[in-house]
Formats: C-alpha cells, structure tokens, sequence
C-alpha cells in the first residue's frame, strides 16, 4: 500500500534510483558498514528472546541480513521498502545465504501492519524520505508493541558532510537542471535538525527520544568514486538526461574536485550522522 503523497518516492525508487541502489549495492554496503554494525551492535546488546524486528527503508537487505546473522534463532527479521528492485535483490541474497528473512514491498508511512507486532525497529538511512514523517512514525509506533524500541542513523547537515555535498557544488555551473537536496525536505538530509526530529518523533507517540551525534570515516576503492558519484545522488539523476560532452565535462569536474578525499587509492571521508533511539 503506497500513500499518495509519497507517489514521487515511488516512482524513483522503483525507476533509475532504485536500479542505480542495486547496481551500487556492493560499494554502498562496503562504505555504510560502520553504521550497519552501529545498529546491529546496539539492537544485539539490548536484544531478548524471539524478538521481531523491522528494518525501514532496507534497500538491498545489508542491515536486515546482518541482524538475522547476529540474532539467529534469538529474533524474526524483516525488511520493507518502497523499491521493488531493492526488495528484489534483498530477496535473492537473502535466499543465497540461507536465511529465513521476510522482505515486503510497502511505503512504512501507510503500510497496513497488525498493531503491536514489532519489538523493535531499525533503519540505516531508510527514514528520511517520507511526505509526512509525524503521520510515518504514528504508523509505525502502532505496529510497535508497548515498550518496544525505534533505532535508526540519519545524516547531519549537508556543511558536515562535505563529501556528499562536494559533488553537486563541483557540478552547479555544468548543469542546469540540477535540484540539490535541501535540509528538512524528504531526503538524506530530512532530519538534519536534531531538534525537529525529536518533536517529529514525539508528535508520532514515541518517548524517551534520545538523539547523539556520530561521526565515523567511510571508505571505498578509488575505482568506485567515479560510478558512484555518476549515478547516486541529484547530481546521478540530473546526468541521465544531458549530452555526452556535458557528462565528460561534469566528470572531470568530478575527479578535480575529489582529489582531497583520496589517499592512497582508497577514498576516505567524514560521515556525520545522528544516531536516533525511541521507545514505543
């Protein structure tokens, strides 16, 4: 079930972005591992028995397939998406390794789940793209049962993050139809403003809202910067559609511009996020 107002992710997740996450899957897994452990760390620690737990937004599955590994037989895991390639692909590695979790193709902000179902809920960058984030998270405290727990990370501020904010500055002036993200609005940066995320979140029914900065450096091979910046991001979108020579141009702008994040030839940057927990 897709909510209406969230039609726009629907169509680019189940278009050229989503085809683009599981293109990229194995690069993007690589560089978001430090977040990965941070969530499977902390919903191990707290972890009780047969515990069910959901993971938001879980593009490709890394997250969802990580826990069912730590967990084993001690939770139920689950995944939904809005991407049905993503959920696709999470499906496929699911089954490879063996693994009895369930992924669902579903928008979190309308999906009709059976109330109290869930212990806890996770996500590594799957939240920051509903409409109506208070009425997404009312939806998902309902489905939580008393007491269960919301952990999610989620990126700071685009001038914290200069790696991913980089791409679309060295870009600007080659492309005109370029649309960056903007802080607040559905994308990475939704919940950049601590502040706003814990009213959002209390507005949805969750208490003791307990938000804290993390910062860890992210890594990938040289040879994966240029398919990476090329394809993800409003820079990637905004490339699809123009000439051969303007992409030429746009890429070495590209390579110029990050120079200063590579360091014998494995790229490195600062990735600043807000590690959130909640209870239901």
């Amino acid at each position: 079930m897709v909510d209406r107002a969230n039609v726009a992710q629907l169509q680019a997740w189940n278009g050229d972005s989503g085809r683009a996450w599981v293109t990229l899957q194995h690069v993007l897994d690589r560089t978001l591992k430090p977040f990965e452990d941070l969530i499977v760390d902390s919903v191990a620690a707290a972890a009780g028995p047969r515990e069910q737990i959901l993971d938001l937004g879980c593009g490709t599955g890394a997250t969802t397939l990580a826990l069912a590994e730590r967990l084993g037989a001690h939770g139920g895991c689950t995944g939904i998406d809005i991407s049905e390639p993503m959920i696709h692909a999470a499906r496929t590695r699911a089954r490879d390794r063996n693994l009895p979790v369930e992924f669902v193709v579903g928008d979190a902000q309308s999906f009709p789940f059976q109330p109290n179902t869930f212990d806890v809920m996770v996500s590594r960058f799957g939240v920051m793209f509903f409409d109506d984030p208070t009425t997404a998270f009312r939806n998902l405290r309902r489905a939580t049962r008393p007491g269960g727990r919301l952990t999610f990370v989620c990126w700071r501020d685009p001038t914290d993050n200069p790696f991913m904010s980089t791409a679309e500055r060295a870009a600007a002036q080659l492309l005109s139809d370029l649309k960056p993200g903007i802080a607040g609005s559905p994308g990475p940066f939704a919940f950049a403003d601590a502040h706003r995320t814990h009213s959002i979140l209390r507005a949805g029914g969750w208490t003791a809202v307990d938000i804290r900065p993390v910062d860890v450096t992210c890594t990938m091979q040289e040879s994966e910067l240029l398919p990476y910046l090329t394809q993800m991001g409003p820079v990637g979108r905004t490339l699809r559609a123009v000439d051969a020579r303007t992409r030429a141009q746009v890429i070495t702008s590209l390579r110029e511009a990050y120079t200063e994040f590579i360091v014998d030839g494995e790229v490195r940057y600062p990735a600043a996020c807000w590690m959130v927990d909640a209870r239901g």
